[in-house]
């Protein structure tokens, strides 16, 4: 019976142990799509406790909780205090076995806090006060942790409006870990609201400095944003979408179309879909100029039940894995660019498992040969980026791609403790790959290069893809 964390945790071979400790496990971290707050690392943080680090605005976390039959008021309510949540947390943590929730919380506080013991209502309150404790120290303020785990880059998630002055302070101050922006612009192609689209444009307007009164207005204002994201080092841009959208459309039609919203006038479906598919392209082609990765999340079925969000809000846990059936949508996107020669490197990322065979053949269809796996596979993301989810992942890619092309693992995260995400991605991949070799489908004479591969995708086929 093997021990719960100890150093081989989810490593089931010697072979699995080689690969992970002589290859993985040293290479360094680029966590290139996450969601921390700039301002955290600009200001160097101080956690004031672990409910702060640990439960504030994880929805993984909220999810469990509620499910567990605890009240709201102990998941975002204001009027309970930190231990109490935490308490509440501890409760709930025993109960999430078989959930990654479990392997994460005991994988943070091992590596975050050097505590092995199991989280339960009998440990909960030595843990909590030992890592509040720890928290005091600056050892464990935002960029010490950074440091700690090894990040060498991370990309942020960042609208068009946002003014990136926390990006700015960051390379000021000459820290050494690259925070890079990423340009996220989907409230630009939002006009399912009409008042809400006005609202957009107008800010966009006030920080572009630019008169934003036609659709040539709005892309020359899109552009002059997107120039500053350069200036501060964005390389990539990220687009969170429900489907693909690649309705035919003319010029006049999306003038006309921007027109009617932008004046107060709700759109038909129709409509909408047409100046989607419209601004997909546009911020396509303008990621080409650039030279930039684009990102496409996509899959989401958000904010099911409105109740509680609009008791709530956004991103507080109710949104779900969504079925569109989206492949001839996407193909016809992607060919769009390419008949023009201006497709991307371009990064897929599905949310329902049953698109995983989908995506590893459309990706194929587009690969050019100017750049190693130029068309990418994304890595399990959000409800997928657990161990059976990143290996069905894996396996879809390596068995209708190359595997060895693939740029490997992101965290997807608001904090600071989740880089053990990194490790828990590299375990499962190490030990994917060593059950081939121990049942002789991989050559154990090419261990060599098979630990390369392993470096590979843990850190450097990154490293090449983005040119950071």
């Amino acid at each position: 019976m093997k021990n719960f964390l100890d150093e081989n945790f989810l490593l089931q071979s010697k072979t699995a142990e080689k690969l992970y400790h002589e290859h993985a496990a040293k290479m360094p971290i680029i966590d290139y799509h996450c969601h921390l707050i700039p301002s955290m690392v600009a200001n160097d943080h101080q956690f004031k406790s672990l409910t702060e680090i640990w439960l504030g605005g994880d929805h993984y976390k909220w999810r469990a909780l509620r499910t567990n039959g605890v009240d709201e008021k102990f998941i975002t309510g204001k009027e309970t205090s930190d231990w109490e949540k935490f308490e509440k947390w501890a409760e709930t943590v025993p109960n999430t076995m078989r959930n990654p929730l479990y392997h994460w919380t005991h994988l943070e506080l091992k590596t975050g806090f050097g505590i092995e013991k199991l989280l339960s209502p009998k440990t909960a309150r030595e843990i909590y006060d030992e890592c509040n404790e720890k928290l005091q120290s600056p050892e464990y303020s935002a960029r010490n942790l950074m440091r700690k785990y090894k990040v060498e880059a991370v990309c942020t998630t960042d609208d068009p409006i946002d003014s990136l002055e926390h990006h700015i302070k960051t390379k000021k101050d000459e820290f050494e870990i690259k925070v890079l922006p990423t340009w996220r612009p989907d409230r630009a192609m939002m006009v399912e609201n009409a008042a809400n689209f006005r609202d957009y444009v107008d800010q966009l307007a006030k920080v572009a400095e630019l008169n934003i009164s036609n659709f040539d207005e709005l892309i020359i204002a899109l552009r002059k944003r997107q120039d500053f994201f350069a200036s501060v080092g964005c390389k990539l841009s990220d687009h969170g979408i429900e489907e693909f959208y690649a309705e035919d459309y003319t010029e006049d039609e999306i003038k006309g179309i921007f027109n009617k919203v932008y004046g107060g006038t709700e759109l038909t479906l129709s409509e909408v879909l047409k100046f989607k598919s419209c601004m997909m392209i546009i911020f396509a082609e303008m990621d080409w100029e650039k030279g930039w990765t684009q990102q496409f999340h996509y899959g989401t079925l958000r904010n099911n039940n409105t109740r509680l969000f609009n008791q709530i809000g956004a991103d507080t846990g109710f949104d779900s894995i969504g079925t569109f059936n989206t492949a001839k949508a996407l193909a016809k996107f992607l060919n769009r660019l390419d008949s023009q020669n201006k497709l991307t490197k371009t990064i897929l990322y599905n949310l329902n498992p049953a698109d995983n065979e989908m995506i590893a053949t459309m990706i194929g269809c587009f690969q050019d040969g100017t750049v190693a796996g130029k068309i990418q596979f994304g890595s399990g993301w959000w409800f997928l980026d657990q161990k059976d989810g990143m290996e069905k992942q894996i396996n879809s890619l390596s068995v209708l791609g190359l595997l060895s092309q693939f740029v490997g693992m992101l965290t997807d995260s608001r904090s600071f403790l989740s880089y053990p995400r990194h490790e828990y991605f590299r375990r499962t991949l190490c030990n994917l790959i060593a059950k081939d070799i121990e049942e002789g489908s991989l050559p154990h004479q090419e261990m060599d290069f098979i630990g390369k591969m392993v470096e590979n995708i843990s850190y450097n086929n990154a490293k090449s893809f983005f040119k950071f």
